[in-house]
């Protein structure tokens, strides 16, 4: 009888997930004007100020997963078989580099409103 698969989450699901929060917390910011500048527009996209409530909530979540990704980057020992990909040093390099590209982008997203006026 086969044991029930346990779910471990992965790197690049904790940083997709990381993203979207960080989306949620900046939609009632970010959102707005990523979407006028994209060409879509109307009297609906004020109804995104709403979702500021939940922006310190998104905001958790997002540093939540974060720290799960440099968690599982750089503190968890790696446990891997010889032959995986995982035992290449590249993919590690290449992992971390992505990392670190979407940390930037999460934290340009939550420094947002600093900046927003240069833009409205």
């Amino acid at each position: 009888m086969n044991s029930p698969t346990i779910y471990k989450p992965s790197l690049v699901s904790s940083l997709i997930v990381s993203v979207l929060a960080a989306l949620g917390a900046t939609a009632c910011c970010f959102g707005p004007l990523l979407l006028v500048t994209l060409g879509l527009g109307g009297a609906w996209i004020s109804s995104m100020r709403a979702l500021e409530a939940f922006q310190p909530l998104f905001a958790l979540l997002a540093l939540a997963f974060i720290g799960f990704a440099f968690y599982r980057l750089y503190i968890q020992p790696r446990r891997c078989v010889p032959g995986e990909v995982c035992t290449m040093p590249a993919v590690l390099k290449r992992q971390r580099i992505v990392f670190w590209l979407v940390a930037a982008v999460i934290a340009a997203m939550f420094a947002f409103p600093f900046y927003a006026s240069l833009f409205y």
